[in-house]
């Protein structure tokens, strides 16, 4: 076993992104090194930021990780997580998701903000989070975490960005303003059958608190929410497996159809 005094943020950043690149899990980092807290789990993950961006990429805004009150008592915690979203994880629409690139993808339904403005905590609400957002769209988020198995701590999941892999947006774009989006439902389809369904009350009581929350929670590290940011606001269903062939749909009341679907890298 690793001894603790190899380990530090920068080392467990490089773990997860050399784990993404070469698809190979990982096994948890926690379990290994109890130094990787909060606070060094939230620093492994913005040290990996700073080579995304080294290398190119640019950040486009921030995704919520366990906001459902079920997958808090899944890992035992009691508030979700912030991570980042940069443009190399945007799918275009149409664009399948080739397995073989990721290590084991998961499809989960959210809906996402685009804001309109900054958004800076703390003592953020609901109502004065919504107030930034310029509009919402309904998405796909495909997963990836890079440890084997998922089988993960909370501070392995942070560390490791909150299991990000891509996400794609769907095409209607609709004013937060007479939205009741604690109502607004969606059904998730498999192949054309229904797998699971679930409103937005599962997202932190309401994707509008999960926002605020976002907000609240990257002002501790001196950080805000910037105008035109992508904010995915957390599964509202539970992920499902993405297979080469497989196509994975969220059809939500107001915010329209969004699919993904799996293939392979000889058959897009």
């Amino acid at each position: 076993m690793t001894t603790e005094t190899t380990w530090s943020p920068a080392v467990v950043a490089q773990r997860c992104l050399d784990a993404e690149a070469s698809v190979t899990a990982l096994t948890s980092i926690k379990a290994q090194w109890d130094g990787l807290d909060l606070p060094a789990a939230y620093a492994a993950q913005d040290i990996a930021l700073r080579v995304r961006t080294g290398r190119g990429e640019t950040l486009t805004g921030v995704k919520l990780g366990v906001t459902s009150k079920a997958k808090q008592r899944q890992v035992n915690v009691d508030s979700p997580s912030t991570a980042w979203l940069t443009d190399a994880m945007y799918l275009p629409p149409g664009e399948p998701i080739v397995c073989e690139e990721m290590i084991h993808p998961r499809v989960e339904p959210e809906i996402a903000f685009v804001m309109g403005e900054r958004l800076e905590g703390p003592g953020q609400t609901a109502a004065t989070a919504i107030a930034a957002v310029s509009s919402v769209v309904g998405a796909l988020e495909i997963i990836d975490s890079r440890f084997s198995g998922y089988t993960f701590t909370m501070m392995d999941a942070i560390a490791d960005n909150n299991s990000s892999g891509k996400y794609v947006t769907g095409p209607t774009s609709v004013s937060p303003y007479g939205l009741d989006l604690g109502l607004e439902a969606c059904v998730l389809e498999v192949d054309g059958e229904v797998v699971d369904s679930a409103t937005g009350a599962a997202v932190h009581g309401h994707p509008a608190e999960a926002l605020a929350f976002a907000a609240n929670t990257l002002a501790e590290r001196g950080l805000a929410i910037e105008p035109g940011w992508v904010i995915l606001t957390g599964g509202m269903t539970d992920a499902v497996p993405l297979t080469p062939g497989r196509a994975i749909s969220a059809h939500f009341t107001n915010l329209g159809l969004v699919t993904v679907r799996g293939a392979t890298a000889t058959n897009q």
